[in-house]
């Protein structure tokens, strides 16, 4: 074999790069295969949602793309505001996926990961032991790589599902919508702009870079994926659905893509896993598709780390399906909502349905629901029967008494165990597990005692009152998510 990292990462887009940059943090060796010969410089998805932001924060990259985009307080959609979501990022930020690519793969990089491109996946098998994958590069020669583990991050026509016979049962949502990335001579005064009138419908969002994007659809022509487009009719579709085409011009993309609605039954089979798009697209309403990417892989590599370095047992990457199906799921069936709603209307009623929605989302816990489903906020996963409340919840960020926030020191890829006062805590407590999980304390009074996953969501949480039951607990909770007690500065094993 040429190679045999621990994990070979199939597709270097946003969820193969942080995946990727996760592992090699962590000291996973991994190898990226990208079937493009360069970094893409399309747009893509544009959206970056605020649990997407703090999982970038969690990295240490957020503060970076911000600077790349527009931060918009108002999903335009549907007039959802985001403003009053409690986070550090109450918006969504609107900036093409090239930025995002650019960041994660510089992370990537840093941390010792290795990318491949001109490289595509002819074929896989695996066996017990690990998963032999066929890569041919860019001369025609093939590669034979052996891995512990493979990630199919490579889209909605995965090689990597397909080898492996999963079927990606759904329907099309959306036929024919245009794409194009061009100047305007008039932009919108109160951009992103949206329209919507029946039979024709168009988006224009500005990049911020004096380039905007441009969604079109015309009811009455539509085409398949591989008829060029014209900008004149973009043009036309835009004036109908908004009134004006802004001067539209010098387009340096035009594309025409069909959107489905499709998820694959199973994220995982034996020793290959899905993330991304290879497991799960949707519709592009509410742009949600590249935010629920990235928090696949930040759900599965904090548990591959674990699972490779021999401190979590093999059935943790279980949680993976159980934990991330259903988030694929709900998003595809609130997108599908989402685009039906503003589609399927017949023009006489748009009036009626604009200020039906307008009206409901007037009603403070109705918009506080809506608004955090598509942020990705109020997302959490399963806690066991008898759990504390607090298990499986998103964890929000704070200050912490050192002077940092919670999502700083999530930056190292351990655990993070919240106490009351650092002060009042006796190391001796966590001392065995010293490699896996740091201390700390919020800067505010609180009684719980809670322990946070690398993914920033909540493992386990006490209220234990009596001191020597709580150290118990804690001792039975790092046992259980951190593994069998290791000797500070132990070496772990590597696979």
């Amino acid at each position: 074999m040429d190679s045999e990292p621990d994990v070979l990462i199939v597709g270097a887009g946003p969820a193969g790069l942080l995946l990727a940059g996760d592992l090699a943090e962590s000291g996973v060796a991994c190898v990226v295969v990208e079937r493009r010969a360069g970094e893409s410089e399309l747009t893509r998805a544009f959206a970056v949602h605020a649990r997407t932001m703090e999982q970038l924060d969690a990295r240490g990259v957020a503060d970076e793309l911000l600077m790349t985009g527009i931060r918009n307080p108002v999903l335009q959609f549907l007039k959802i505001d985001l403003s009053r979501l409690l986070t550090r990022y109450p918006h969504v930020l609107v900036t093409p996926q090239y930025n995002t690519e650019r960041l994660l793969r510089k992370r990537a990089l840093a941390h010792g990961a290795e990318i491949r491109t001109g490289c595509e996946v002819t074929a896989l098998r695996q066996d017990e032991s690990g998963v032999d994958v066929a890569v041919r590069t860019a001369d025609g020669t093939v590669q034979n790589l052996r891995a512990a583990y493979v990630v199919g991050a490579d889209g909605r026509n995965s090689i990597v599902r397909r080898s492996l016979g999963l079927p990606f049962p759904g329907r099309s949502a959306i036929r024919s919508m245009m794409l194009a990335d061009v100047r305007l001579a008039t932009p919108p005064q109160k951009p992103p702009t949206v329209g919507a009138v029946g039979d024709a419908f168009a988006l224009v969002v500005p990049f911020g870079d004096g380039w905007f994007r441009v969604m079109a659809w015309n009811r009455h022509h539509q085409m398949s994926d591989n008829t060029p487009v014209d900008l004149d009719e973009i043009r036309a579709v835009a004036q109908r659905a908004l009134g004006s085409d802004f001067g539209m011009r010098d387009p340096r993309w035009l594309s025409r893509f069909h959107s489905d609605e499709r998820q694959s039954p199973r994220y995982r089979s034996a020793r290959v896993f899905l993330v991304g798009d290879a497991a799960h697209v949707h519709s592009p309403a509410g742009g949600m598709g590249l935010n629920t990417s990235i928090q696949d892989s930040a759900n599965l590599g904090w548990k591959l780390s674990a699972v490779l370095r021999d401190r979590a047992p093999k059935g943790l990457l279980d949680t993976y399906q159980s934990e991330r199906h259903p988030v694929g799921r709900r998003v595809l069936r609130m997108s599908g909502a989402l685009l039906r709603g503003v589609l399927t209307t017949p023009k006489a009623l748009c009036g009626l349905r604009d200020f039906s929605a307008r009206t409901v989302l007037r009603i403070p816990p109705l918009a506080r629901r809506v608004s955090r489903a598509i942020s990705g906020i109020d997302i959490a996963y399963p806690a066991p029967a008898g759990a504390h409340p607090l298990a499986g919840k998103r964890v929000p960020d704070f200050p912490l008494t050192d002077g940092r926030r919670l999502y700083e020191a999530l930056r190292t890829r351990r655990f993070v165990l919240v106490v009351p006062a650092v002060s009042a805590f006796s190391p001796a407590v966590t001392e065995a597990w010293s490699n896996e999980v740091e201390v700390v304390a919020p800067a505010g009074r609180t009684t719980k005692v809670f322990l946070v996953r690398p993914d920033a969501y909540i493992a386990w949480a006490t209220s234990e009152p009596h001191p020597q039951r709580r150290v118990e607990a804690i001792r039975r909770a790092l046992a259980h998510w951190c593994g069998a007690s290791t000797s500070p500065g132990q070496k772990l094993p590597s696979r």
